[in-house]
């Protein structure tokens, strides 16, 4: 599959070309011509003979860019100052910051935010530590906790190599739903040292947002931290990943007119992400499902299988197929995959039903090139933003969160995840749904609204009071 020009491989090149002429119009067709995207083109100084002009063109990759760069330097006329990369950029120094909520202008203002002001709050949360929740930040914190480990598609990479993606969450965490997240990026693999750091400092947040985490060890770490800790404890790559996947597969069933319950879904990958997939379509009725890995389609005579697979074998696969991937799409409705690129083609996409749906998610490579499926498959979905139907995370973690937060809950519950996949599709009208058109964008005014509320509903919770919570103010 060809990449095309994309935004985060954007570059500015600051160069100066004869004032006069066509030079201009050359260099933009030099890129183009590289298969570049220019999107901008500033003049920044002017004289007679020469201008300076910083050019912004959107390149595949890195290696591309540099092409793109080529090609301008062999523009005649042309002198090639300064190359910025535009998302290395937007990186220095960090993407996220701490602000105060109120000014120090004065000492009455210091007296107030700290000392001697701040130890009569102190002691009227020892006195009830309930208080901590409508007295300090941890009403509205989350903790963005990784290890480095399964970082996006890039693997082991370690704590330091995550911050960038971890404060990304933050950012989106505060964009989308107001809720001030901070990363945490342990420099620990071993999971009982990372049970006993989250609970350290789980005193101070509202909610903990696993990260970034491998399976298995991901799988041991949510489960003791949700039997140990009054917050809820939610690994975003199994449950985000999950209720946007079955948000995805309620509207793209509305749009072939399946029903739920009588469909065969195949489903490639049986890591963190798989495994909720799973076990929130068994939630919401689907009865009919094979799961493979890396080693084949996971069935109960198949050697080997940990107790997490175990479990999968267990749970579908009732025919006890025992062949591979490609043999188990014959007659499919549904192919999921959040497992490795280019692992079936066209070919395969034609044995499975009639109006048959294809969620490819490897990224940034999916499963099988999206153009080869959508010939033989009625609605197609991956996790790249270049073409229609993205299945994003950031589509659930904020409302997610949003919802448990109000409702002050201490947990998350398969049920609130179901409630918030219900949620999300229901974003769709009837009137906009489409094949190309299954999930919302991230950017529409109503998606993270409405899957707070649902969380939150689903907790028993209740609609959050005013901010300056006047009926929640000490007596004096």
């Amino acid at each position: 599959m060809t990449a095309l020009p994309s935004v985060s491989y954007s570059i500015t090149v600051r160069l100066e070309v004869p004032a006069g002429g066509s030079t201009v119009s050359k260099l933009t067709t030099a890129v183009e011509q590289a298969g570049g995207l220019v999107t901008a083109l500033d003049v920044t100084a002017s004289g007679h003979e020469r201008l300076r002009i910083d050019v912004t063109c959107a390149a595949a990759d890195t290696e591309h860019a540099g092409r793109l760069v080529e090609a301008m330097r062999a523009v005649p006329g042309v002198e090639i100052g300064r190359v910025s990369d535009r998302t290395f950029l937007m990186h220095l120094g960090g993407k996220i910051s701490m602000e105060a909520k109120h000014p120090i202008r004065n000492r009455d203002d210091l007296s107030m935010i700290y000392t001697p002001g701040v130890a009569r709050v102190c002691l009227a949360i020892a006195a009830n530590p309930e208080d901590a929740r409508r007295l300090t930040i941890k009403r509205n914190s989350v903790a963005v906790v990784t290890d480095g480990s399964a970082v996006l598609g890039l693997g082991n990479i370690g704590p330091k190599a995550a911050l960038p993606v971890m404060e990304g969450k933050a950012a989106l965490f505060k964009r989308f739903a107001g809720i001030d997240a901070w990363p945490l990026c342990l420099d620990t693999q071993d999971p009982d040292a990372i049970v006993q750091i989250v609970k350290a400092i789980a005193p101070g947040f509202a909610g903990i947002n696993l990260e970034d985490i491998s399976a298995p060890r991901c799988f041991e770490i949510e489960a003791r931290l949700r039997e140990e800790l009054d917050i809820p404890v939610f690994h975003d790559d199994q449950h985000g990943t999950a209720v946007v996947v079955l948000a995805a597969l309620f509207n793209a069933l509305r749009v072939v007119g399946k029903d739920i319950s009588e469909i065969r879904v195949v489903l490639s990958g049986a890591g963190a992400a798989g495994t909720a997939i799973l076990k929130l379509l068994i939630k919401a009725g689907v009865k009919d499902t094979i799961v493979a890995d890396i080693a084949g389609v996971i069935h109960t005579e198949r050697e080997g299988l940990s107790p997490e697979l175990r479990w999968i074998a267990e749970n579908t696969n009732a025919a006890k197929y025992s062949g591979d991937l490609k043999g188990a799409l014959s007659g499919a409705d549904v192919f999921i995959g959040v497992s490795a690129p280019n692992i079936l083609n066209g070919a395969d996409i034609a044995t499975m039903n009639k109006d048959a749906i294809v969620f490819a998610l490897a990224n940034p490579d999916p499963e099988v090139d999206p153009a080869a499926a959508h010939e033989h498959a009625a609605v197609v979905a991956t996790g790249r933003s270049d073409f229609p139907n993205q299945i994003n995370n950031v589509l659930v973690f904020p409302g997610v969160f949003r919802g448990l937060l109000d409702a002050q809950s201490s947990k998350v519950s398969i049920d609130m995840e179901l409630a918030a996949a219900k949620a999300l599709a229901g974003v769709v009208t009837d009137d906009e749904l489409n094949a190309d058109y299954i999930v919302p964008s991230v950017f529409h005014p109503e998606v993270h609204t409405r899957v707070a509320h649902a969380v939150r509903d689903a907790a028993g919770g209740r609609a959050p009071a005013h901010e300056s919570f006047p009926d929640d103010t000490p007596a004096l």
